[in-house]
């Protein structure tokens, strides 16, 4: 039986890093399912269609085919068949990812996907409703998050580091939006499973935390 861990958490809280490393550590699989919707909001951007255009949003999906390969040890993922790993961390991709992942067809055309991979590999999957809802059965969930003002400094100096002018106000408050809105979407709104070990790593390094990981891990394998 696959062994599967589920990251869940809001945006800018180290989900993806730390699940890289992790998976690396117990020679995983791991899977960015943000990057998947990421893909999916690109597509919809360049197709002009407005985030609260929800039949136009839907129509979409129906020419959309999204996937993923890891390549070098790095997941690749392919929006019909174009890699597109460059293009989809934007702050304009990242507010439409946001804004659609809200729909039903939008979540349904992934999670069939996700859940597929998840029955037959040991993987890393994380994202806002991966314990709760796309793998509540996987052995080990984690909700991992931290303040709001420690994930807009972190991004403020990812920004900066690329030459990307940016305002640390500014991403603070499109961070604190989109909490709200991932919160409080009607389908697989961001929450803490039930049985997820709660990790706060505002005031910690991302070796701790991925070690905090590994520990539960062997704890429960």
């Amino acid at each position: 039986m696959a062994f599967n861990i589920a990251i869940d958490g809001p945006a800018g809280a180290g989900k993806s890093t730390i699940a890289k490393k992790a998976a690396e550590a117990l020679s995983y699989i791991y899977v960015d399912t943000g990057a998947m919707y990421r893909a999916m909001a690109l597509y919809f951007l360049r197709k002009g269609i407005a985030a609260d255009d929800e039949a136009s949003v839907n129509a979409a999906c129906e020419e959309i085919t999204v996937s993923i390969s890891m390549e070098n040890g790095e997941q690749q993922v392919f929006l019909n068949g174009e890699n597109v790993n460059g293009l989809i961390r934007t702050e304009e991709v990242g507010k439409m990812t946001s804004a659609t992942s809200i729909y039903r067809k939008v979540r349904e055309k992934l999670t069939d996907l996700q859940r597929s991979m998840a029955q037959t590999t040991d993987l890393i999957m994380d994202g806002r409703d991966i314990g709760t809802s796309v793998l509540p059965k996987a052995q080990v969930k984690i909700y991992l998050t931290a303040s709001v003002e420690t994930r807009g400094k972190r991004r403020f100096l990812e920004l900066q580091e690329k030459g990307i002018d940016c305002s640390l106000e500014t991403i603070c408050a499109d961070i604190a939006k989109r909490d709200e809105q991932d919160m409080n979407r009607e389908i697989s709104p961001l929450r803490q499973a039930e049985d997820a070990v709660l990790i706060d790593s505002s005031d910690m390094s991302i070796q701790e935390v991925t070690e905090k990981i590994l520990k539960l891990v062997r704890e429960r394998r």
